[in-house]
């Protein structure tokens, strides 16, 4: 549960008059919500922003009155409304990656049977953007809007892996502050970093739930466009280490190449292989 810092006594003093500060706020009660939240009541904004009562009581009045939350006077709780549906989606819709990298995607998950997932950094979390799933009815169930943590997946370290060191470095601060064990942390991103160097992607297995096994890459769009980072991971019986070292890998790579290519408009630099890895007979 994300817990903001309150703020210093007599913080909240003129704020009716600070647009910025309104708006800060505001932002924060939104960002409350998750992917798994279907409602909020007042308690759990309260705890998850640290705002004064006061100002969430105002601030979701204000909120439900433009349509950004919606709420519900027989059960007390807000929901995510549509003005904040809209211009969420409006985004993404808009996003050329996004567009151009779900095809790549959904051809992978396809051949995989695993999930395929592109998403960018969003504080100590990797928000999804985007995700595919294969018909397999073991896929994992996150959805676009789902975050996981920066340190712990194969996207969020691929992510780290491809930023700038010293904006890794401020990064990696702000995790230690909140993690128990930071030698292993620092171990794991330091060898994530060595992976990512050495073969373009890295793997990770069973380091955000024992069961599930994952290969991240990162994009760095010619744009100008933030970094991202693709996935594709599954239960450790569908993504078995050596298939996610020997061929998940290296298909993702191929991935980012193609959708390179097709941002660019150029043809297709790395088309499939004439001979389709046999991904249930891979395994370690």
């Amino acid at each position: 549960m994300r817990k903001r810092t309150k703020p210093a006594e007599g913080g909240e003093v003129g704020e009716g008059s600070n647009p910025a500060a309104s708006l800060t706020r505001g932002l924060e009660i939104l960002r409350a919500f998750t992917a798994d939240d279907g409602t909020l009541g007042n308690q759990d904004l309260l705890e998850r922003t640290g705002l004064p009562k006061a100002t969430v009581s105002r601030l979701t009045a204000t909120l439900v009155n433009l349509g950004y939350l919606t709420y519900d006077e027989t059960l007390g709780r807000y929901s995510i409304g549509s003005a904040t549906v809209s211009l969420g989606y409006s985004a993404l819709s808009s996003n050329p990656v996004i567009y151009m990298a779900r095809p790549l995607m959904q051809e992978l998950a396809d051949k995989t049977g695993a999930a395929v997932a592109l998403g960018t950094r969003d504080g100590l979390e990797m928000v999804y953007l985007a995700n595919c799933r294969s018909m397999s009815p073991v896929t994992l169930r996150l959805n676009i809007g789902s975050k996981v943590p920066i340190c712990r997946t194969a996207m969020g370290l691929a992510y780290l892996a491809e930023m700038k060191p010293p904006i890794r470095a401020s990064v990696l601060a702000q995790v230690s502050a909140v993690e128990k064990d930071r030698a292993a942390l620092s171990a794991l991103v330091d060898k994530s970093v060595r992976d990512y160097e050495r073969d373009g992607f890295v793997s990770v297995f069973g380091t955000w739930h024992s069961y599930i096994n994952a290969v991240g890459v990162a994009f760095r769009p010619t744009d100008g466009s933030p970094l991202v980072a693709l996935t594709c991971g599954g239960i450790v019986d569908l993504l078995p280490q050596q298939l996610c070292r020997d061929v998940v890998g290296p298909e993702l790579v191929r991935l980012t190449q193609r959708l390179r290519a097709r941002l660019a408009g150029d043809p297709d630099t790395a088309p499939v292989p004439p001979s389709t890895p046999d991904w249930t007979t891979s395994a370690e």
